[in-house]
């Protein structure tokens, strides 16, 4: 149950009593026991902080699991972080178990019961951040937990893995800018997700080295699916002077920008390049094969599994110290300079992406 012998039942019965329910009840929420609601297994372990009991860690399940948790299994892209995943499971004999739940921000707040019940060895999170609530239910149980960050810029206590998000902005749209493109046109992702802004700010970043003006009627914010790069290609690509080519901040929006140029009766890349985000396997096989920006996915899956195995064996080998001192510990104990990772992207250049045809000058006075 608890290794804090010097705390005994007196603590555990303060605690109980502040509480306002049974030592038994106190006894579960310390063993991870489910049959406790929410709201009093709170109250209890924010009394366990008050007091700084010490718990021990819990005992290894029989089958050693690596949970991978997203807000939507229905992409390619998540394919990728699963596969990434796997293949550290599969190499240290473990087993991945998949949830699916909450928003692209963060986890439902009820996942975090059945994690407890679980009790995997790590949780890899793909997300762009997680409530102070759920963190401390994590720390309680050391579970360790690490965010696959390719949407945010997670708090400096969560370990994450991330990747160049800027650079990779830049390196699509300075790759348009080589070939003589001057009206570009972005459609990035969610305006609230700093990987988009990040990819944005790069595009304009190119833009500016290259003495031009971003256009503000040519940036868009997609959701990073087919459908959002789809509907904003059609209006781009209606309007009057229509760009030479287009930055779509995933590899599904410029999927979707292929098809607008193809309803359009538009040639990729005679009339349109096309540069998409991602490099996902399907990239290669489209028609034209998609020049796009690699980012490593699998790779960063697998740096954030073998994060969790690091921080696994750094907690037995008793090089951390399990929340005996507070909350402040458990936050050093899981994130440090080692726990901070950005890989870098790069640009493939495939057959979508060409200099512009030039366009015919307007007929003059005699001609």
């Amino acid at each position: 149950m608890a290794d804090d012998r010097s705390a005994g039942k007196t603590t555990l019965a303060q605690v109980a009593t502040q509480a306002g329910v049974s030592l038994s009840t106190v006894s579960k929420v310390l063993n991870g026991r489910p049959d406790v609601s929410a709201p009093t297994r709170i109250k209890v372990e924010e009394l366990l902080d008050e007091h700084g009991y010490r718990r021990s860690s819990p005992t290894p399940p029989e089958a050693p699991l690596l949970e991978i948790v997203f807000h939507e299994l229905d992409s390619i892209w998540s394919m990728q972080l699963i596969r990434g995943v796997q293949n550290i499971a599969q190499r240290n004999g473990m087993s991945v178990v998949l949830t699916e739940t909450g928003t692209r921000h963060s986890p439902g707040a009820d996942w975090v019961e059945g994690v407890l019940r679980r009790r995997p060895l790590g949780v890899v999170l793909v997300f762009s951040t997680l409530p102070d609530e759920l963190k401390k239910k994590l720390w309680s149980r050391a579970i360790p937990f690490v965010i696959v960050d390719p949407a945010g810029d997670p708090e400096p206590d969560v370990p994450s893995v991330g990747s160049a998000n800027w650079a990779g902005g830049l390196a699509a749209t300075r790759h348009l800018v080589d070939l003589g493109h001057r009206r570009i046109a972005v459609i990035t992702g969610p305006e609230d997700m700093l990987c988009s802004l990040a990819r944005l700010d790069g595009f304009r970043s190119a833009l500016g080295m290259a003495g031009l003006t971003p256009d503000p009627a040519l940036v868009r914010y997609g959701d990073f699916h087919v459908a959002s790069g789809r509907e904003h290609a059609l209006d781009l690509l209606r309007g009057p002077d229509r760009p030479t080519a287009i930055f779509a901040g995933s590899d599904l929006q410029a999927l979707g920008v292929l098809e607008a140029a193809r309803v359009l009766g538009l040639q990729v890349p005679q009339d349109l390049s096309v540069v998409g985000y991602d490099d996902i396997p399907l990239a290669q096989w489209s028609s034209p094969a998609l020049t796009t920006v690699n980012q490593p996915l699998v790779r960063m899956a697998e740096e954030a599994a073998q994060m969790l195995l690091r921080l696994r064996a750094e907690r037995a080998a008793g090089r951390t110290d399990e929340r005996g001192a507070g909350r402040s510990d458990a936050r050093a104990d899981q994130a440090g300079p080692e726990t901070r990772i950005e890989l870098g992207t790069r640009l493939v250049v495939r057959d979508s992406t060409r200099a512009p045809a030039a366009r015919p000058e307007p007929a003059g006075p005699g001609r």
